[in-house]
This record gives C-alpha cells, sequence and structure tokens, in this order.
C-alpha cells in the first residue's frame, strides 16, 4: 500500500479577505433587490423601479436571504458572486 493513499486531499487555498467580504456584500445587496422586486410584484409594493415591503412581505423577503446563503453554502459550492470572484468552498462530508 502505498503512502500516498493516506495523505488526506489538500484543501484548496483561501480567497484574500477583501473577496469574500465584497462577495458577501454583493450577494446580499443582489438578493435584497432582486427579492424585494419579486416579492414586491406579487404582493403590490412596487412603484417603478423601487419595492416598499413592510409586516410579513418583509419577513418573507429577510427569510429568502437566509435561506439563499444557507443553500448555495452548503449544498450548491457557493453563492453567486462567490463563483464570480472564483472562491473555492470547502465542501461538508
Amino acid at each position: 500500500m502505498s503512502e500516498s493513499s493516506n495523505v488526506p486531499p489538500a484543501q484548496p487555498a483561501r480567497a484574500a479577505i477583501w473577496k469574500r467580504v465584497v462577495a458577501v456584500i454583493l450577494d446580499f445587496f443582489t438578493v435584497f433587490y432582486l427579492g424585494g422586486l419579486a416579492i414586491g410584484r406579487v404582493t403590490g409594493g412596487v412603484s417603478g423601479g423601487s419595492f416598499d415591503l413592510s409586516g410579513m412581505p418583509a419577513l418573507v423577503l429577510f427569510a429568502l436571504i437566509a435561506v439563499y446563503f444557507y443553500v448555495c453554502r452548503r449544498h450548491l459550492g457557493g453563492t453567486l458572486w462567490d463563483r464570480i470572484f472564483r472562491i473555492a468552498r470547502p465542501q461538508p462530508e
């Protein structure tokens, strides 16, 4: 048996902190704006290119943001901006 079979796979190099911070901020604003527009259209809270959500639609938007980050990072290997900045996320086993 060779020794190389006992060596764990190498972890990808961590991305620069500025890339990780900018990716999170851009992901938040992207999902906030697109999700807000989508929920606003359904609930009638859209006027022009902006939206006004309060009460339950606002809670649904924040739940959507939380689900986006959870699903993308945990199950899809990274968010939209993680992929654009080529930030490798280690997958849980």
